[in-house]
């Protein structure tokens, strides 16, 4: 931002250098005329000439102010603990006066984090200390003063003895506020029907005060939109402010060269940029070739490839098209470290001790065609699985997965070991483009032998499925975070069409659906509440294997019982599932101290065995968690108990896990 000033206000702040610089040296700042005084007595000289160290010292010239008697002592204070303030080593306390009618908030919030005065208010300081002090705040404050447009400005500064410490006193005298006479935007008539919207988005106007940060402001934007608004090679010059003090008023120029407007050609890779290739980064960016070129646009595309998590450093850039009128998009990418190592642990009643380990490689097959080996060890399950997963398949967030998954899993209900093959192709969300809109398409293909028990009998079986499902999803999300929501709600629905062989062929409809609120009732405190309904169309509970069925029960479900532990009971009291779920959560997010929170809590539900959820014998179970709010989402430890257990439940359940119940 330049800076000059009106021929008149020139020759003012002249004419005032000249008559400073005729001051004697050591004059104060603001010299009054001394009073009349007689000529000086001659000096007296010793016999060799030199200044006779006894003789009394002549008047101070022209000032008015005589040489101190040194011959006397100094007078007493009235108050000799104020005197030691003001000589000592002391604290002090400080005062800003005649600015409460013109402050703003943000240049107090300024004085207050550049004040000398205030970083060192818990310092002991000198009287000269204070004075230096005193005197960098005064020139802190003009500044600031001027910078919102009181030009005129003046600070002096007073030190006032108190009983137990100085305070230091900032007298400001602000002025006239300064106004803008003339605005101009040259150049921009060049943007053609757009000027006129360029010319508003600078918002500065005849008569506004002369802030450097609405100019600086102003500025800012009219960059923003002539970039977003198609001329990317637009060059627009600093702000030029000529201020008449005469008048106490100012003029703005800017000055615009809109380049013209252009339309998006094609994406570009620079040289050593082997990731990916223009086809790949086309599919990500949100702009097609042809469209009017948007700067957002850019920055848009920037974020997307560091979500990747493929590069280290990303330079998005436009430069002149191949073709007339266009401008193509050139990108820089730097390589990242292409694996992850990623662990887990967890607990919970009914599922046990949980360890999950997972090894990634994020390009194995270029573009984003990633290769995860992961296992889980645990008390009560046991997985490997080798998954292929390639993000932004043809599409900016569309991830195409497949997987080969060995497991065994032991439940209360059942043991199944199992060998399965599946793939999908889903919209997905994350943190750093949370989607209101999910979705995904899958197959899959699952062979598993399956232990359960006959609920008629109670005598122990083992039979093996062979299952094929296409499970599809759709969900949405108008809470306002990903991982920890305080307002806003959730919507999600299951369909899994699948067909069974066991002994014969027959098929059936699972279907699934959540439902989820979030609302802020107090600073720190969040209520939230869930309910979930499902239901197994088209086959009866026995025909259907047991890992398919629903269960209810665990720390994502109803909190105080075990994993899988609500519903119908064999004649050995072990759930057996059913085909209908019914389930509800209520609980209060509460930010007690620090990183920590306190979350109480109320779940609810029952698994019937017809094809409609049923909310009769429902179970009930409430308890107490406690949150640490980390930098990857929060950690939760819920413990609940069951309010009206059936025979065999344990009085207490323990749930660790990484982000909220739901």
């Amino acid at each position: 931002m330049a800076l000059s000033v009106e021929p008149r206000g020139a020759l003012l702040i002249a004419a005032g250098i000249l008559f400073a610089g005729c001051a004697p040296s050591g004059a104060a700042a603001q010299v009054r005329p001394a009073d009349p005084v007689a000529a000086p007595p001659a000096v007296p000289r010793s016999a060799m000439g030199q200044l006779d160290p006894q003789s009394p010292m002549a008047e101070l010239p022209g000032l008015g102010v005589a040489w101190p008697d040194l011959s006397k002592a100094p007078a007493e204070p009235a108050d000799p603990q104020a005197q030691a303030a003001l000589t000592g080593d002391t604290r002090y306390d400080y005062r800003i006066d005649g600015i409460d009618a013109v402050a703003t908030t943000l240049l107090k919030d300024r004085f207050a984090q550049l004040s000398t005065l205030k970083a060192n208010a818990k310092e002991a300081a000198n009287a000269a200390q204070l004075d230096r002090r005193a005197r960098e705040d005064a020139t802190l404050l003009t500044t600031l003063l001027r910078a919102e447009g009181y030009y005129d400005a003046r600070v002096t500064t007073r030190i006032e003895p108190n009983a137990t410490r100085p305070l230091v006193v900032l007298d400001a005298e602000p002025g006239v506020l300064y106004k803008f006479q003339g605005v101009t935007v040259a150049g921009v008539e060049a943007a053609g029907d757009k000027a006129e919207a360029l010319r508003k988005s600078f918002g500065v106007a005849p008569g506004d005060a002369v802030n450097s940060d609405v100019v600086a402001a102003g500025e800012t934007s009219l960059r923003n939109s002539i970039a977003d608004g198609g001329f990317p090679f637009a060059v627009i010059g600093d702000p030029q402010i000529v201020v008449d003090r005469a008048a106490r008023t100012a003029t703005l120029d800017m000055a615009v060269v809109p380049g013209g407007a252009r339309r998006f050609g094609v994406v570009t890779m620079t040289s050593g940029s082997k990731l990916f290739d223009a086809r790949h980064v086309q599919d990500i960016a949100r702009f097609t070739p042809g469209q009017p070129y948007d700067a957002s646009a850019l920055v848009d595309l920037r974020r997307a490839l560091i979500q990747t998590g493929l590069v280290s450093t990303v330079k998005v850039e436009p430069v002149e098209g191949k073709e007339p009128g266009t401008v193509d998009i050139a990108v820089g990418l730097e390589p990242a470290p292409p694996h992850t190592i990623a662990g887990q642990l967890g607990y919970g009643t009914g599922e046990g001790a949980r360890a999950e380990i997972s090894w990634t490689h994020r390009n194995l097959f270029p573009p984003e065609g990633a290769l995860t080996l992961r296992g889980v060890l645990g008390t009560r399950e046991q997985l490997a699985s080798v998954i292929f997963r390639r993000n932004n398949f043809h599409g900016r967030d569309r991830i195409l997965t497949g997987s080969l998954t060995a497991s065994n899993l032991k439940r209360d209900a059942y043991q199944a070991r199992t060998f399965g093959l599946a793939g999908s192709l889903e919209k997905q969300t994350n943190i750093f483009f949370q989607k209101k809109w999910t979705w995904s398409l899958g197959g899959e293909l699952l062979a598993s032998e399956e232990r359960d028990v006959d609920a008629s009998t109670g005598a122990a079986r083992r039979r093996t499925y062979f299952i094929g499902a296409l499970p599809t999803t759709l969900s949405y999300d108008g809470s306002d975070d990903l991982l920890d929501p305080t307002r806003g709600f959730r919507l999600s629905g299951r369909l899994s069409p699948e067909l069974s062989l066991e002994g014969n062929v027959f098929g059936y409809a699972r279907v699934q659906f959540d439902a989820s609120a979030y609302r802020t009732v107090a600073t720190g405190a969040v209520l939230a509440g869930r309910v979930r309904l499902g239901t197994i169309a088209g086959a009866p509970r026995d025909a259907v294997a047991p890992s398919r069925r629903f269960y209810a029960g665990g720390g994502a479900s109803v909190r105080g019982y075990s994993y899988q532990g609500i519903g119908p009971r064999d004649p050995n009291n072990v759930p057996i599932g059913g085909r209908s779920l019914a389930e509800f959560s209520i609980e209060a997010r509460v930010k007690a101290f620090g990183n920590f929170g306190v979350v109480p809590f109320l779940d609810g539900g029952n698994i019937s065995t017809g094809t409609l959820p049923s909310f009769s014998d429902l179970r009930f179970g409430a308890g107490v968690g406690v949150r640490y709010y980390s930098n990857f989402g929060p950690i939760r430890i819920d413990v609940g108990t069951p309010l009206n257990p059936q025979r065999g439940d344990a009085r207490v359940a323990v749930y660790v896990s990484l982000g909220q119940a739901f």
